[in-house]
């Protein structure tokens, strides 16, 4: 039978490593299941999304920024300060129907639990284009983030691109428009998928430029994005965009589909269901933070405050049962 851990934590990102400190420094000795790396398209690290992003700026407490894997890093070394143990598999099978919870990972190793924090976070779609993912991951002022990355000096007064048509895309691009010189919104379609109200605010904007019927075939681009390679949905007519940044918007796909069978509440999408403001699922002594749960915000420092909000609950939970 599977040692019996206090709290087990599956996930490494903002909210996994915020959960593992407080639950460390609550003397709950917990145990941190990060995950493995892989590709599909996109490089996917322990760490989450901050591990692409090559710069921070709007995280309080470094004023001069700090590169994404540094900052992981960072939380990594103080969660393992006060004793947080860490696994570098994936969980596989989750059981929740027992007194503990039956965890499975990628080993067949079997974790029991008395609580158990989710935090595996969602990933950004990508197009999959190799110039695309090559730029992202280096630097090269291709993002899935325009709050993340918009504000950067390299992107100011320059002509930025956004792909996608759903609110997602209509909020990237209002952001980038008070930076840019032209924003150009790049769609597929012959309209756009966003409500109304979002539309107008960027149909109305004086430097935002709608690209109908487009899709991105190529990320042109040394060090640097310098153009897209565009071909027209309907005609099927090459063109190219000189830009000096893409945004993907084209949603976010949550960490979630191992918990397929767990009972765990989710919505039509993937993301966990929340009972409120805390962090409670619909199974007792299962909690979740982060972007797993979370298709609103999606930044690192609402994800930190979601995983403190998960140890301390957890924390709580485990005093009173």
């Amino acid at each position: 039978m599977a040692d019996l851990e206090q709290c087990v934590i599956i996930g490494s990102g903002p909210a996994g490593w915020t959960a593992a400190i407080y639950a460390a420094r609550a003397n709950l000795e917990p145990l941190c299941i990060i995950g493995v790396p892989r590709s599909d398209p996109a490089p996917v690290l322990p760490g989450g999304q901050l591990m692409l992003t090559t710069e921070v700026e709007n995280y309080p407490g470094f004023p001069d920024g700090i590169t994404g894997p540094e900052m992981m890093s960072m939380f990594q070394k103080q969660a393992e300060r006060f004793g947080t143990r860490v696994v570098g598999e994936d969980v596989t099978n989750c059981d929740f129907s027992g007194s503990h919870h039956l965890l499975t990972t990628s080993s067949g190793t079997e974790i029991q639990a008395r609580s158990v924090i989710i935090a595996t976070g969602a990933t950004a779609n990508w197009l999959g284009l190799e110039n695309e993912l090559r730029l992202a991951t280096s630097g090269g002022g291709v993002s899935a983030c325009a709050v993340c990355d918009g504000a950067l000096p390299m992107f100011r007064d320059k002509p930025l691109g956004v792909v996608g048509g759903g609110d997602s895309a209509m909020e990237e691009a209002s952001y980038l428009a008070k930076f840019a010189s032209t924003v150009h919104v790049i769609h597929r379609r012959g309209e756009f998928r966003a409500s109304k109200a979002m539309q107008d605010r960027i149909l109305g904007g004086s430097n935002v430029e709608v690209h109908w019927n487009k899709s991105v075939t190529d990320v042109l681009g040394d060090s640097m994005i310098e153009a897209v390679q565009l071909e027209d949905t309907v005609t099927g007519d090459p063109s190219q965009l000189e830009l000096s940044g893409l945004f993907i918007a084209i949603g976010h796909t949550p960490a979630s589909a191992f918990l397929a069978d767990s009972g765990i509440e989710m919505d039509e999408k993937g993301y966990i269901v929340l009972k409120g403001r805390d962090s409670h699922t619909n199974i007792e002594g299962v909690f979740a933070a982060g972007d797993v749960a979370d298709q609103i915000y999606r930044q690192a420092i609402t994800a930190a405050g979601m995983g403190c909000q998960a140890a301390l609950d957890a924390e709580r939970y485990l005093n009173e049962s």
